[in-house]
């Protein structure tokens, strides 16, 4: 594995517009050997993970997910006939705005 790929094993994808034909897509990572709880993956429409968080259960990513505008894809069949998911290989990238996510820039916490 190279350095900059990430290994994500869900591909329940979560996803929100944020613009025009551009997308912030959410995968919901179960637990490993090395932490307890999930994390959630952001990605880019072109497979680039640019921030993750951590949470609990995968009740609440999912709770935080929709708090924060995020709808999961396989729910949305509009979404389905226009909108893509992102495929592996991930990879880890930058986003322009740093880690808007887990910066608490674009994330609320509040119901």
């Amino acid at each position: 594995m190279k350095d900059d790929q990430i290994e994500i094993s869900s591909r329940d994808y979560w996803f929100k517009v944020v613009e025009m034909l551009q997308h912030n897509w959410a995968l919901i990572d179960g637990q490993s050997v090395e932490r307890k709880g999930v994390r959630v993956y952001f990605l880019d429409d072109n497979s680039g993970v640019f921030d993750r968080m951590d949470f609990n259960t995968k009740r609440e990513a999912r709770a935080g997910l929709r708090r924060n505008g995020f709808q999961r894809y396989d729910d949305d069949e509009d979404a389905q006939e226009f909108i893509t998911p992102p495929e592996p290989p991930f990879r880890r990238r930058e986003h322009p705005n740093g880690r808007i996510y887990s910066s608490g820039e674009h994330w609320t916490d509040q119901a």
